[in-house]
């Protein structure tokens, strides 16, 4: 494809949504904006949640690293399934019986205002690093596609690709994002499909049976790890992380929960948590036979790409086709913007209930600061983004991605956990040098653990150290 067909399909593909946005935003108020009037259908929220959770990320890292990790991704993955299973029935349940629009008001009337302050700040955090990787990887992507044969510095692409986002979400915020998410989702898994039955006939592979037979026989195909305790990719260290993970980074996220908390009742939410938690497993082993197809395609044709740029560069090179190109390019931009435009409404719903108050204003003086939150929070993104392109270079985006949450979500796990296993009361002024504290131990237990632990080598488990940390601080602040 021409960097200008890619415009073309780029600016198409905006200009569908924001005609979504026209039709689902023209009740410009807080209520549709924050929770869709609590009328969201639970499949349409179950089905978009699909491409919220995977991302960019998932579309480009999971199929980039099957070279060096195998299929053992999959141990992770299961984990979700158990994780989505907790959220399903113990938190939902808690979220509507207190019928909340941001989850961490539960933290103000369990332990205090300061506890509350601090999960929204630690929530914050943790999306604006999380969205801003995600976005990082596909405005890459971009850049080196199109912006870079124009000479446009990846600053502008930034910019460009934030602005796109806020176009389409500034007036229906959440009400929006459930169809646009719908229809997001749609076109990744199409793109995906479409590629698998590409490279298979490229391949030899004449038929389902031989995709999967292919599949079984290759020596990359490994799913679970059982023998070395020191390994990252040990069973028990991947499934219980994938556990906690999903308990993080959906059940104590704003961006995440707030999707659920526009279905109709707690029942709604709960067969939208169970659905897609089954249709996510999977999806999951259609990246990963996707991602064995790219590097076995790679290695036939000695392409050199890895990681990241494995997907990217197969799918753009000319004798790919203009099909295949169009189709990659639209699951791609589908994949980040399904999960970054959920994540500027979220920020900036979190920011305006839990940070400033907004509930306690005017209705109009409402509406007029939640625009200029969500213009901030716009310009935020850009410039954590510009940092990254500064600080990650040849890495792969999904594992950062984990490491990151592995230290920004802890201080969030513990503070729930605290709150729903125990019945004490904290001091609660103490609570943020708790939060502070733990990620800082948790990052220099990361650092020595091969001394201090026999070689033994911590990977997704940190989130579960940070959040044990913060719990034990929690109890060393408890009142009598």
């Amino acid at each position: 494809m021409t960097p200008t067909s890619i415009l073309i399909l780029i600016v198409c593909y905006f200009a569908v949504l924001v005609v979504i946005s026209y039709f689902t935003g023209k009740e410009d108020s807080n209520a549709a904006f924050f929770k869709a009037n609590k009328s969201a259908p639970w499949y349409l929220v179950a089905f978009g949640m699909i491409g919220a959770s995977l991302s960019g990320v998932t579309f480009i890292s999971v199929p980039g690293a099957v070279e060096a990790k195998e299929f053992g991704y999959m141990q992770v993955v299961f984990g979700y399934f158990f994780g989505y299973l907790i959220i399903a029935y113990v938190l939902l349940p808690l979220y509507y019986r207190l019928n909340l629009t941001s989850i961490y008001t539960y933290l103000r009337d369990r332990f205090g205002n300061v506890s509350y302050k601090t999960g929204s700040v630690a929530f914050l955090i943790s999306r604006t690093v999380g969205a801003s990787f995600r976005l990082f990887l596909v405005a890459k992507v971009l850049q080196l596609l199109v912006f870079d044969l124009y000479n446009i510095p990846f600053t502008i692409t930034v910019i460009i690709t934030i602005a796109l986002i806020w176009l389409y979400t500034f007036k229906g915020g959440i009400k929006t994002i459930i169809f646009t998410d719908t229809l997001q989702t749609l076109f990744m898994l199409v793109s995906v499909v479409v590629t698998i039955i590409f490279l298979a006939s490229a391949l030899g592979l004449d038929s389902v049976s031989d995709i999967i037979t292919n599949a079984k026989d290759s020596k990359l195909s490994k799913v679970f790890f059982f023998g070395d305790t020191n390994d990252a990719q040990y069973f028990w260290k991947s499934f219980l992380s994938g556990i906690f993970i999903t308990i993080t980074m959906t059940g104590l996220d704003q961006d995440m929960m707030q999707k659920n908390l526009t279905c109709r009742n707690l029942k709604d939410a709960q067969k939208n948590m169970v659905t897609f938690s089954i249709i996510l497993i999977f999806v999951n082993i259609l990246f990963l036979v996707l991602g064995l197809m790219l590097t076995q395609y790679a290695e036939a044709h000695n392409i050199l790409a890895t990681k990241d740029d494995l997907f990217p560069t197969i799918a753009m090179l000319p004798e790919i086709g203009i099909v295949i190109s169009a189709f990659f390019l639209l699951g791609l931009i589908a994949a980040a913007y399904s999960s970054a435009d959920s994540a500027l409404t979220s920020l900036t719903t979190s920011f305006c209930i839990d940070i400033i108050g907004i509930e306690k204003k005017p209705e109009q003086e409402r509406k007029r600061i939640r625009k200029q939150i969500h213009v901030a929070f716009s310009i935020v993104l850009v410039i954590v983004i510009i940092l990254f392109d500064l600080i990650f270079k040849d890495v792969s985006v999904i594992w950062e991605l984990f490491k990151a949450a592995g230290y920004t979500y802890g201080p969030l796990l513990g503070l729930f956990a605290f709150g729903l296993l125990t019945k004490s009361q904290i001091r609660d002024k103490y609570v943020w040098i708790i939060a502070i504290a733990a990620p800082i131990l948790s990052y220099v237990l990361n650092l020595y653990s091969k001394d201090l632990f026999d070689g033994y080598e911590i990977g997704f488990e940190i989130l579960i150290i940070n959040g044990l940390i913060t719990f034990l601080g929690l109890l060393f602040i408890k009142k009598k």
